[in-house]
C-alpha cells in the first residue's frame, strides 16, 4: 500500500498530518493507497501560491513554455507503464485499453499542444486595434476518476501553454496519477507556484477553490449535478468557467446501414472503460423491422466481453471503480427490469467468478421506452439500451429527446446521408460510420453536457481573455 499523505505546494511536497482517504483497487476491494483528506488551509496555501507565481509566469516566453512541456511529454512517455498499471488497478480498464488510452492519450494531447502553440496567434491585427490574448489567471481545475490523468492534462497543459498557473484537486477515487504528474513536473523547468495539487473530498477543498477570489477560472469534468453547483457558484464571483459533464449518446442505425457493423461499433464504445465513459453511445436506435435481429447480435457482442481482473491480458470488461458506483449500476439495471424493458443479456448480478471487488454483467436491455429512466439517464456503467423507431424523424426526436448533448453516432451506407443526419443531432460530436476519435477537433456538449470545449486550439482558448488595443 503506497503512503501519499502529501500535497504538491509551490514547488515542493508539503507532508499532510491530518485524515486521510482509502484508495481501493477496482478488481478486489482491496486498500491500495492513501491520500489527504486535506483542509482549507492546505487548498488556501495553494491558491496563494499560485496567485503569486502568475505574474512572473504570464509574462514567460513561448520559448520557457515549450520546454517545459517537452519535458512532461519525455516524463509521460517514461512512465507509461506505471501510469497504465496504476490507472487500470484504480479504476478497472483492462490494462492493454490502459496503456493505449489512459496512459497514451495524455502523451498524446501534450505533444498535441507543443505543435500547435509555436503558431498560435496571441496577437492579431483587425483594422486599426491590436487585438491580444491574455492568460485568464489561476485556475482551478476539479477532474474526474474515469479518466484521471487525460482529464488533468486536458486542462493543465492548455492552461500552461496559455500563461495560466494551476491549483489541481484530483478525483479522491483515482488519484495517483496525479502524484506522477506532480513528480514528473517537479523535474522539470516549471518556476515554482505555477502547479499545485491539493488533494481531498469536495466539501471541502473542492469548495474553496471553487469559491476563492483570487481563483479566476474553474474548469470541471464531473457529473451535471455538480457542474450546476460549480457554475453557480463561479457566477457569484463572475469567474470563467469550462464544465465537461455527463450524456446519453445516441447511436442511430439507420434502414440501409451494415446493421452487424453498427451494433458492434456500438457496443465497444458503449463498454469501453466498463461504461465508466462520459460519451458512451448506451442508446442504440434501430428501425423497428430490425429490433430483433439488432438484439441478437448485441448479445453475441457482449458474450464476447470476457470479465476479469483488469491486470490479464485476456480481460474484456473489467470492474467499475468504486462500490458506490457498482451499487448504482446494478441498482439502474434494476430500474430497467422494473420499467418492462426485455433483459437480452446480463443482469443485475455480478459476473460468474468475479464476486470479489467491483463488478458488473454488461447489460442489454430491448424494447427500451425513449422516455424510461434508463433511457434518460445517464447510468455510467456497461448497460446499452436498444430502442426501436419507426421513421428518420422519429429517430432524430428519439436522439435529441434527452438533457444531454455530448455524442452521438449516426451509421448509413450512404455517407453523405449520414452526415445530413449527423447535422441534425444535438450534440458536440458525431461518430459517422465509426470515423476515429480525433484528438485535434474541439470537444464538448449541448445542454446539460457542458459549456465549453476542450482539444486542439478550443482547448486553449478557453484560458484565454481577450483585449483590445486601439492604435
Amino acid at each position: 500500500m503506497k503512503d501519499l499523505s502529501r500535497n504538491y505546494i509551490n514547488g515542493q511536497w508539503v507532508d499532510w498530518q491530518g485524515d486521510t482517504l482509502d484508495v481501493f483497487e477496482a478488481a478486489t476491494g482491496e486498500v491500495m493507497a492513501r491520500v489527504p483528506a486535506s483542509d482549507r488551509d492546505q487548498m488556501n496555501q495553494a491558491i496563494a501560491a499560485a496567485d503569486n507565481a502568475f505574474e512572473a509566469w504570464s509574462e514567460s516566453t513561448l520559448e520557457q513554455r515549450l520546454k517545459v512541456l517537452e519535458q512532461l511529454h519525455a516524463g509521460l512517455k517514461e512512465r507509461r507503464g506505471e501510469i497504465a498499471e496504476t490507472i487500470s488497478r484504480e479504476v478497472g480498464m483492462p490494462i492493454k485499453l490502459a496503456t493505449g488510452i489512459q496512459a497514451g492519450l495524455p502523451a498524446t494531447v501534450t505533444e498535441s499542444y507543443l505543435k500547435l502553440l509555436p503558431d498560435f496567434a496571441f496577437t492579431e491585427q483587425v483594422g486599426n486595434s491590436e487585438v491580444q490574448y491574455a492568460p485568464v489567471g489561476v485556475v482551478g481545475c476539479i477532474t474526474p476518476w474515469n479518466y484521471p490523468l487525460h482529464q488533468v492534462i486536458l486542462k493543465i497543459v492548455p492552461a500552461i501553454a496559455a500563461g495560466c498557473t494551476v491549483v489541481l484537486k484530483p478525483s479522491e477515487i483515482a488519484p495517483q496519477s496525479a502524484y506522477i504528474l506532480a513528480e514528473i513536473l517537479d523535474g522539470t523547468d516549471l518556476p515554482k507556484g505555477v502547479f499545485n495539487l491539493v488533494c481531498g473530498l469536495g466539501e471541502t477543498v473542492g469548495d474553496t477553490l471553487i469559491s476563492h477570489p483570487d481563483v479566476r477560472m474553474v474548469s470541471f469534468t464531473g457529473s451535471t449535478r455538480t457542474g450546476g453547483r460549480i457554475a453557480h457558484a463561479a457566477a457569484e464571483d463572475f469567474k470563467r468557467f469550462a464544465l465537461e459533464m455527463g450524456g446519453k449518446s445516441a447511436s442511430v442505425v439507420l434502414p440501409d446501414a451494415d446493421l452487424g457493423a453498427a451494433v458492434k461499433g456500438t457496443v465497444n464504445n458503449c463498454l469501453l472503460n466498463s461504461g465508466q465513459t462520459c460519451t458512451a453511445l448506451t442508446r442504440l436506435l434501430v428501425p423497428a423491422d430490425r429490433h430483433d435481429e439488432a438484439c441478437e447480435l448485441a448479445a453475441a457482442a457482449v458474450a464476447k466481453m470476457t470479465p476479469g481482473n483488469p491486470l490479464e491480458d485476456t480481460t474484456r470488461l473489467g470492474p467499475l471503480a468504486s462500490a458506490q458506483q457498482r451499487d448504482k449500476v446494478r441498482g439502474f439495471i434494476q430500474i430497467g427490469l422494473d420499467e418492462g424493458a426485455t433483459l437480452v443479456a446480463g443482469g443485475p448480478d455480478a459476473p460468474q467468478g468475479c464476486d470479489q471487488g467491483y463488478f458488473v454483467q454488461a447489460t442489454v436491455f430491448g424494447n427500451v421506452k425513449p422516455d424510461s429512466r434508463i433511457a434518460q439517464e445517464e447510468i455510467f456503467g456497461p448497460v446499452l439500451s436498444i430502442i426501436p423507431y419507426t421513421d428518420e424523424a422519429d429517430a432524430i426526436r428519439i436522439a435529441n429527446g434527452t438533457a444531454y448533448g455530448l455524442s452521438g453516432a449516426v451509421w448509413s451506407a450512404d455517407q453523405d446521408n449520414a452526415k445530413r443526419i449527423a447535422g441534425k443531432l444535438r450534440t458536440g460530436q458525431v461518430f459517422v460510420n465509426g470515423g476515429a476519435f480525433n484528438p485535434l477537433a474541439p470537444f464538448g456538449g449541448f445542454g446539460h453536457s457542458g459549456l465549453g470545449r476542450e482539444f486542439g486550439k478550443w482547448g486553449l482558448e478557453e484560458f484565454l481573455e481577450v483585449r483590445s488595443l486601439q492604435l
